[in-house]
């Protein structure tokens, strides 16, 4: 996990070049291309993750998972579709604490599970109020253009500052418990440092795919294949992404038939969000079993 944390600092500081050479709208175009690969890969394996926490899989089984799982995605589409702005919030909720559980999960250890689970989904918030308020014009576009909600600025500055003073005291709280977390918040403070400065010279669309391909997806992935079989090397690379391709492709296809149905840019933004949220809630809950299953296998 070491060297893909390496990688992902090597990436950032490429993504931060990147964005001093490119204009607004390469980076968007740039920005799209990592998110559509990488970013999308990191969560096709779901099914496949599934049938591995279970023994043995028979043939009649993997249909119902399959089935089971498509229709979570159609129940947060449908959200979507008749109450966005509730499916906004539980995006935020649901994305927060799943980007603070991959980044944290075997990061802390020797406190409570309750003050854990808090902490995931307040450090994942600061980062995402991180994004929004370094780029808050665009939010705001987006969020008119799914919820035809028009926020104010301030209300997300509010936010942010909110959000930082429980932040700030959840790092006491965790620095003053444990030994392994004290050990780390130096480098975890430079790191929010580096999100910052890259949020800040960036698109909202470039910031999130620097934080969300590089940071996010690239862990996750060597945590799935490593998981699924027992090793993330090349072979097991190669494996992982074959199972994936077809989800993959399916995905894919869909947000082409989605930009040549909205090719306006501002309701494209808005249905590719809704589509990242309606499969982050079942994502999120797969990674999270994932990550007890690999609890309970070391005890």
């Amino acid at each position: 996990m070491k060297n893909i944390t390496n990688i992902s600092i090597v990436l950032s500081f490429v993504g931060l070049w990147l964005s001093s050479l490119l204009a607004g709208q390469y980076e968007i175009i740039v920005g799209f291309f990592f998110i559509f690969t990488f970013g999308i890969l990191h969560g096709s394996n779901d099914v496949l993750l599934i049938t591995s926490f279970e023994n043995q899989i028979s043939k009649n089984t993997f249909p119902k998972i399959l089935t089971g799982y498509l229709f979570m995605v159609l129940i947060a589409v449908a959200i979507f579709y008749y109450l966005p702005i509730l499916a906004l919030v539980l995006f935020i909720v649901f994305s927060a604490f799943h980007f603070g559980e991959q980044h944290w999960e075997e990061k802390i250890s020797g406190i409570s599970k309750y003050l854990r689970s808090a902490f995931y989904f307040v450090y994942g918030q600061f980062i995402l109020l991180l994004l929004f308020q370094f780029n808050k014009k665009d939010v705001i576009d987006v969020i008119y253009s799914i919820t035809n909600y028009h926020l104010n600025e301030n209300t997300i500055t509010q936010c942010f500052i909110y959000s930082s003073i429980v932040f700030g005291l959840l790092l006491l709280i965790l620095i003053l418990n444990s030994k392994a977390f004290k050990k780390l918040i130096a480098i975890e403070l430079l790191y929010l440092l580096i999100f910052s400065v890259i949020f800040k010279v960036s698109t909202l669309i470039w910031g999130f795919t620097i934080y969300f391909v590089f940071w996010h997806s690239l862990p996750s992935l060597y945590d799935q294949i490593s998981y699924v079989y027992g090793e993330s090397n090349k072979k097991n690379i190669l494996r992982y992404c074959k199972n994936a391709l077809p989800y993959w492709a399916i995905s894919i296809i869909g947000i082409a038939l989605v930009y040549f149905i909205f090719k306006d840019e501002n309701i494209f933004y808005a249905v590719f969000f809704s589509f990242i949220a309606a499969v982050t809630f079942p994502h999120s809950i797969v990674i999270n079993k994932m990550f007890k299953h690999k609890k309970s296998a070391t005890k």
